[in-house]
């Protein structure tokens, strides 16, 4: 059985508590992610905060407000103050499919990998997407074969 250590994107970027909505937006555009877990200074997960949740506190460019007013804006708002506490998460042990049903079920982006209540990875909808890729190539190169000897 594939676990969730297996599949989970290590050693996640976090963000602290209190850290601002333009840390985040910063890390998020230059890290090219959308799920950022939130900790407190000794790295106990406290929540969640997701590029839907930056949307969400994002004015829109139709109130012909700039990104420099955006980004003011930002700089006002603590991430504590807006991330999601109460979200689903797995530990490193669960199976991969029990967690794929838990966000399927929710339609969750990812669940967070705790370990003593600490991050210790991720596991978003593209680590499933690779682990497709990967299942779909291993069949393609086993029909492959069977063609070959068949």
């Amino acid at each position: 059985m594939m676990h969730v250590a297996d599949l989970m994107t290590p050693r996640p970027v976090t963000l602290r508590e209190n850290e601002t909505l333009g840390a985040a937006r910063e890390r998020m555009e230059r890290m090219r992610i959308r799920h950022l877990p939130i900790v407190d200074r000794d790295g106990v997960f406290l929540g969640l905060l997701t590029h839907r949740d930056l949307l969400a506190f994002t004015i829109s460019k139709l109130a012909g407000i700039d990104d420099a007013a955006q980004a003011e804006i930002d700089a006002g708002i603590v991430v504590s103050e807006v991330m999601r506490r109460d979200v689903a998460v797995a530990s490193p042990g669960v199976g991969v499919r029990q967690a794929a049903q838990i966000m399927l079920d929710n339609k969750f982006g990812c669940l967070p990998v705790l370990e003593d209540d600490k991050v210790v990875g991720i596991l978003t909808e593209a680590d499933f997407l690779k682990l497709a890729i990967g299942l779909m190539d291993e069949l393609e190169r086993m029909r492959g074969r069977a063609e070959r000897t068949g």
